[in-house]
């Protein structure tokens, strides 16, 4: 008996995928947009500032209003999401070069609708202050302001751009500060943040010579060299090293916050640094860049279980 002929399976082309399953095509394609705007935040550097604020708050001794201190995390992280977004919109150039994988190089989304969505996250994140107070509605305001300004102009100079960051970062901790009425204690955290970002600013300046330069930016290692800039990051993390112990021994925080700090914090950065000296390749650079930003979360966790 003659056997039966099993026709070859074909394998379908995409547009003809489409056409057979279009709500699932439709369903993937929404779910890349959305996708692509959630990493034009940079959503781990929201998570930190979000949390960074709910430190804030968490080393005055109390959390309490809660709902304020909710409301300024939210509110501090849309401002750190529509900073991050605004600097992907002005900074398209550079990131053809230097990182085009990013959404907006990538042609993911278009640049004006990176623009609309990051001065709608600003002026969100602003607003929400008014919900805890006149004060951290200014700070909201202000803070968005000095961003968006860094972006537009302040990051292509020398220094002056990556001390708006390193301040915009310790205004965090002040900010939770504010939310509890305590913004005084929340001042050790902040004076840290603004000398940990600070270190990591200018070491990514020094990974984004290249593309910085062909664009007629003006940052610290483009004006003074290279070796300029990693001797300043390197006085500043020696300076990091030399003042985390002072809170301890000061009697702030306990000993539990020495023991995280010295093994989770210093000793990271002293490995930074040797390496940034060893290897100031911009692939290194920028693991060691990464590797700072994960450790942003060991800073927190020292100074909470340390309280």
């Amino acid at each position: 008996m003659p056997s039966r002929r099993v026709a070859p399976s074909r394998t379908l082309h995409p547009h003809e995928e489409q056409r057979r399953h279009p709500e699932a095509a439709r369903s993937t394609k929404c779910f890349s947009r959305i996708w692509s705007y959630v990493i034009l935040t940079r959503p781990l550097n929201v998570l930190i500032g979000g949390l960074s604020i709910f430190v804030g708050a968490l080393v005055t001794g109390t959390i309490q209003p809660l709902r304020h201190v909710l409301i300024a995390c939210a509110s501090g992280s849309l401002v750190a999401a529509g900073a991050n977004a605004i600097n992907d919109y002005f900074d398209l150039e550079i990131d053809r070069r230097n990182k085009p994988y990013r959404p907006l190089p990538a042609g993911k989304i278009t640049r004006r609708q990176a623009q609309v969505f990051a001065l709608a996250l600003l002026l969100l994140g602003s607003v929400l202050g008014a919900a805890i107070g006149p004060v951290p509605l200014l700070v909201a305001t202000s803070t968005a302001t000095l961003l968006y300004v860094y972006s537009w102009r302040l990051k292509r100079t020398v220094l002056w751009g990556n001390l708006v960051v390193s301040a915009a970062t310790a205004l965090a901790f002040i900010y939770g500060g504010l939310a509890v009425g305590r913004p005084a204690a929340a001042l050790i955290p902040a004076g840290f943040a603004l000398l940990f970002h600070l270190g990591r600013e200018i070491i990514k300046d020094v990974e984004d010579m290249h593309g910085d330069r062909l664009e007629g930016a003006m940052t610290l290692p483009i004006r003074h060299g290279r070796r300029t800039a990693l001797m300043v990051a390197t006085a500043v993390y020696a300076l990091v090293v030399v003042v985390t112990p002072l809170p301890y021994l000061g009697g702030v925080y306990d000993l539990p916050y020495l023991l995280v700090v010295v093994a989770g914090v210093d000793t990271v950065v002293a490995y930074v640094v040797v390496q940034m000296w060893r290897q100031p390749d911009p692939s290194t650079l920028h693991r060691l860049s990464e590797l700072l930003k994960a450790d942003m979360f060991v800073g927190l966790v020292a100074i909470y279980v340390g309280r």
